[in-house]
This record gives C-alpha cells, structure tokens and sequence, in this order.
C-alpha cells in the first residue's frame, strides 16, 4: 500500500509523475481549485476586515471525499500544485478543505517534470508560503471588488452580460487609445532621393541614399525641396569622401519568459495567447515520448525570470561544443536589467534536456506540440551560443554639397544564428558591390529616383504588442495576459481580424463608461502600481488586508458617485424613424453582443428586428445616397453606403461632405482636421476653415 500521498493540480501530470515516484506514492489530482469565492455575491465581508468567505465549488465534492479517503490512508501528504502564487493559493485551500494535519502536510515545487526535479522537491519540502498565498488572496479579492462592484452599473447603463475587471478595463483603454490615435493621425510627406551610380568593371551599379550636406541629415518634405536639390546636383562629380570598414557583434537573444514566448508564437507561429498557453503546458505536463515514456518536455510554463539552473547551462554548453565546436559556445551570458520585480525562483521556459532535439520527438508530437517546441528548443540553445559577427563597410560619397551614403555588411561567424533566426536577422545587408569599392574608385552617375512618402499612424495593436505594452508598463502578470485578452474579445469588447485588434461599438461604449466613472481603474499607473503592492505582499513586506483597506472605501466612492452620475446620462432606448412592418410601431435602438441594433418595442408580443444603419449625414462619394456606420461581422466599425451591394463605397474614417480642391476627391475628418482620402495627394486643412 502507498505510504505517501502526492496531490497534483492537473490530471494530465499524474501519469508522469507516478512513473518517476515509484510503487510507494500514490499520486492524485485536485483538478486546478477546490474552494473560491461564491459566484452569487461578492462573497467579501466589508464589515468584517473583508474578509473572504470561501465556499467549495460546486461539483468539487466528490473530488474533495475522494481525496479525504486517501489523506487518511497515506502517512505523509505532498501538496505538488504548481510554483506560483495561484498555485499554492490551491495548496493552501486544499490544507483547509482536507483538514490536514501540519505534521503529516508538505509543500513541494518543482520547475520541470523529471526525475531529478520531482525527487530533489522531495528533499526539499517545506510549509506552505503564506505570504505567497495572501498575494493571490488579494489579487483575487481586489478583481472581485472591481467586477461586482462595476459589472451591475455596465448592466445597467448598456446591456446585461457586460463585465469590468481591474486589468482587462486597462487592457481595452490601451486599445481605444490606440485607435483614436490612428483615427487622429495626420500622415506627413517626405520624399527620398537615391542616386544610382555605375562604378566601372561591375554590372550592378551602387544605389547611394541622400544623406545632407556638412551640416547634417536633411529631411526632403515636398517636391520643390528634391528639385532644388537635383538641379544643384546637375553636373556633380561623384567620390568618395569618406570609407569606414568595421566589425559588429549581434548578440544571443535571451531564453523565453511566458511573455517573449507568447509574443513570437504570435509572431512566428500565427498562435493566439492562449493556444500558446494551452500547448506550452502539455509539454510542460508531460508527452508520450517513444522510448522514454511520458515526460513532461519543457520547464514551467509561467515566469519572469530569463534565468538558467547552473545544470542545464552546463549540459547546453557541453552539446553545443559536441554540435558545433568550442567557437559556438557563449563566453559570458546577456542578462536581462530587472525593471521592478522578477519572479525569479522560476527559470526561464527552456528543453528539460537539450539532448532532445526536435527532430528526435517530431514523431510523437502534435504539429502545433512540435512548433512550439522547436521555437523554445531553438531559442533556449541560441541563448548558450557566441554572437555573430558581421564586417561591415560604410560608405560617404561627396556630390556637390552635398553627401550620398551607402554601406552593407556580410556575415563572418554566424554563431547563435546557425541555430536560431529571427526575421530582422539577415545573413548579409545593403549591396554587396560596396565591398568591393575603393577609396580611390570613381563613379559615374547614372540616373536619380526619386519617390514620395507619407509617415504611418501608429499600427493596430496585435496580441503580441499588446502583451509587450502590457509587460512594459508592468499592467498584470504574464500568466494572465491570455486569458485577459480572451475575456475582452469573447465579450465582444474587442474584434480580431488577421492579427489585429479593433475596438468594437460594445467596447467604446463600455470604455467611455469607465472612463467617466472610474479614471482610477483605468488609469495604467494606478494598475501598474497595484501589480507592485501585490509583489511586496509575496515578499513579506506588506499585510494583503492593508491594501485592500486603502483600495475599497474609494471604490464604494466612487461607484456611489457613478450611480449618481449615470442616473444623469441613463441610455434610454432611442427611438428611430424606422416603421416596424409587422406591427406599426416605430422600432427603438438597442445593444446586443455586436452592438447597436433596431428592436420592435412590442416585444414579447412582436419579435421583429432588423439590422441598425445608422446615417452620418454625408452623400455616399461614388452613388450619392447616405453614408451609414456598419460593422464587420466581427463588430469593427467602417463607413458604407446604405445601397450596398449595389455600392461598394467602405471607408474605415469618416467621411466628410467636403471634396479635395487639389485632385476632388472626398476628405476624411481626422480629429480637428481634413484630410484627403487619396493617399498620394496628402492634401490636410483645418475642419474650421470651412465651417
């Protein structure tokens, strides 16, 4: 009979964890958590010091019986949930659910699941974290305060079904940001000018780019500006005035953290945060490998931490040298500046042995299982590597007064990069002719091209960039970005189209809510602080209650204030100049799950409901009917013509009334501007100047 009981989070690790623990261990699953807060209420007692009131989640309780069975057969209880704040939050509710003796209970952790890591935490049991456990006590009590506080005033105010959370209201003002910066932006000409020059016993002629003059960079704005410029040019002698060769270094890139994982699987792989998420952890769990059995693959999949065990950077080392050679193999290691607090008793994401090479377990991996592995593998043997190393020649050609540059680099030692590639990574750069020139060679010019440009708004925030700006300005933890943004786009707050993230109808309405009511919970540094708080709860140094003390009286504030407010500015359902034909009465606007649409106001009796189109009183520019706001079938706003299909007019900015004096073609209102929707035209006025 097993003496030792080891209760694991997962279902999908008991399989590898009872084959390296042996006949002794009987090895069980509490399937993620057992007792949170009731769904029903806020389950938080104000009056008394908030504190939470826990309930056994429904349908845990046979999962709980069973596991009493074995508490009391087993002499010694191993709590193996995962390391990390919610994870021995788990351990810590089990203790209380299973009534454990704390005699017979043990805490263990460990990074990676194999036989070395699972038997050394079993040296090195330990009690359970109770500062680790209070700073996930008050991230949860902190969100459930935001959402059943805010959540009822969104029902209210635009539709049921809404929700606000503390880092999701932030995540989707950071998109709505963005998207009024793009609406705003004014595009900006510039022009650039290449001369094309011969340089004689070669066929390819040397593109050289317009730099300036003595004094400096010159940035050509308008077609007058380059034409001044070439005629000064007329007749010029082409030499070099100044030839520079040198040797650069391109370092190895850092292992992964749940962060950088999550944005070049978006990036690379087209994966979404949370299918990155969701395959990370089966290979961290464990794989059915051929001749090895099931093994989990990969270390824990969430951490902040680019740091490696001193073990697996040796092994890395010794396959690199019996791979590659001594040359490949890294001097010193790249470490990463600490900005605030690292979670670092975590390593980073890397192989649990390096000696599995990807095409040794492609066959016993899904083909999503085998890319994301490949991608940490890759990454992880690039982080032990040397640099690369490029020559590089850069060039100044004298023209007049003016100077031309050109350069181009050639790759000398690939290094890391014989392993791993990143797109910007290119084995040589610029035209190669430039290594072949002389001070002294003479050119003779061709030809100019000339092109004209106009500067891009800021892009449409990817999940990728949205995880990055989030990390940046330490807004949550990496471990929950994925299941943050999956919450904004399933509430329909957000649309995804390609890789792009566009606000919905829903989300501006929602976000404005919050904006008005609650700048606080929206305010990135206030969110960003809070993140820096629960850090100092793990570390000891602050009582959780002390913050949630300080965060809820304002709160209640603020949400009393907001019903007030709001009460002001109640969305009444507007009625529209729409008949309904079933009925006769006059259809009322409503929002649904894609926004705003028209309803018969004789329901239940009548049921009719029809799409909203709503007019933005400008002429269609191609038939001359209305201009209406639509929506994607994911709800992105665009601008259409009411007589679509038969029209095809769609813009994504407003439309004006207004036409183009230079080429008549209709403007876009843009903030407090005009702009022309041709975009090689970049003719821009002030709205006031013709209203």
């Amino acid at each position: 009979m097993a003496k030792y009981l080891v209760i694991v989070e997962s279902p999908a690790k008991v399989k590898t964890i009872k084959k390296i623990l042996g006949a002794n261990y009987e090895v069980t699953a509490s399937n993620g958590h057992v007792r949170d807060l009731p769904k029903s209420s806020m389950g938080i007692d104000i009056e008394n010091d908030y504190e939470p009131k826990y309930i056994t989640i429904r349908g845990k309780g046979d999962k709980l019986a069973e596991l009493r069975k074995l508490v009391k057969k087993a002499d010694k209880v191993y709590l193996a949930t995962d390391p990390d704040r919610e994870g021995e939050a788990i351990s810590w509710h089990l203790s209380i659910a299973l009534k454990l003796d704390e005699g017979k209970m043990k805490r263990i952790t460990f990074n990676e699941i194999t036989k070395t890591a699972v038997k050394e935490s079993l040296k090195n049991s330990r009690k359970i974290d109770m500062s680790l456990v209070d700073a996930q006590q008050a991230r949860r009590v902190l969100d459930r305060m935001v959402g059943y506080s805010i959540s009822p005033l969104l029902w209210a105010k635009v539709k049921r079904g809404l929700s606000a959370g503390r880092v999701q209201s932030v995540a989707l003002r950071m998109i709505c940001d963005r998207e009024e910066e793009i609406e705003a932006f004014i595009p900006e000409e510039y022009w650039t000018l290449d001369a094309i020059l011969n340089v004689k016993g070669e066929k390819k002629p040397l593109l050289a780019k317009f730099y300036g003059d003595e004094n400096g960079k010159i940035t050509i704005t308008s077609k007058e500006e380059i034409t001044q410029i070439v005629s000064r040019l007329e007749g010029a002698e082409y030499k070099i005035r100044e030839m520079k060769t040198s040797e650069r270094e391109k370092k190895a890139p850092l292992p992964f953290t749940t962060s950088t994982l999550q944005q070049k699987a978006s990036k690379t792989l087209n994966f979404s945060t949370q299918k990155t998420m969701r395959i990370a952890q089966q290979l961290y769990e464990g794989v059915d490998i051929k001749g090895k059995g099931t093994i989990g693959i990969i270390t824990y999949l969430r951490t902040d931490s680019t740091r490696i065990s001193e073990e697996a950077d040796i092994a890395a080392k010794q396959y690199i040298v019996d791979n590659f050679g001594k040359q490949y193999v890294a001097d010193k290691q790249t470490a990463k500046k600490k900005a605030g607090k690292i979670q670092d008793a975590h390593e980073a994401i890397r192989p649990t042995d390096i000696t599995l090479h990807p095409t040794v377990v492609k066959e016993d991996l899904s083909r999503d299982q085998f890319r994301l592995y490949q991608l940490i593998w890759k990454r992880f043997t690039a982080s032990r590597m040397s640099s690369a190393k490029y020559s590089t020649t850069s060039l100044k050609i004298q023209a007049g007064s003016y100077l031309f540059t050109a350069s181009a680099s050639k790759l000398a030692f690939d290094g890391f990069m014989s392993v791993y590639m990143s797109n910007e990574d290119e084995k040589s750069e610029g035209s190669a002719i430039v290594n072949k020139i002389k001070k002294d060679t003479v050119f003779s010019f061709e030809k100019f091209e000339e092109k004209q440009h106009f500067t891009q708004p800021p892009a449409h925030f990817t999940e990728a960039a949205l995880v990055k700006a989030l990390e940046e300005q330490g807004i949550g933890r990496p471990s929950t970005y994925a299941s943050t943004i999956t919450t904004i786009i399933q509430r329909r707050y957000v649309a995804k189209e390609e890789k792009n993230l566009y606000v919905t109808e829903l989300g501006e309405a929602v976000n404005n809510i919050m904006k008005t009511a609650f700048p606080v919970i929206v305010d990135t540094n206030f969110t960003a602080n809070m993140e820096s708080l629960l850090d100092e709860v793990e570390e000891g140094n602050v009582t959780w209650k002390t913050i949630v003390r300080n965060f809820y009286p304002d709160l209640d504030e603020a949400v009393k204030s907001a019903e007030k407010e709001l009460e002001k500015i109640e969305i009444k359902d507007e009625v529209s100049d729409v008949q309904c034909e079933e009925c006769g009465k006059m259809m009322v606007i409503k929002y649904g799950p894609h926004g705003k649409f028209l309803a018969c106001p004789g329901f239940p009796e009548c049921h009719n409901t029809k799409p909203y189109l709503e007019k933005i009183g400008v002429a269609c520019p191609k038939c001359g009917k209305e201009v209406v706001i639509k929506k994607t079938k994911k709800g992105r706003r665009y601008f259409g013509c009411e007589d679509n299909p038969e029209c095809d007019f769609m813009s994504w900015q407003r439309p004006s009334n207004e036409t183009c004096p230079e080429c008549h073609s209709y403007m876009l209102e843009k903030g407090s501007k005009l702009v022309c929707s041709d975009k090689n035209c970049g003719y821009v006025r002030d709205k006031q100047q013709i209203e």
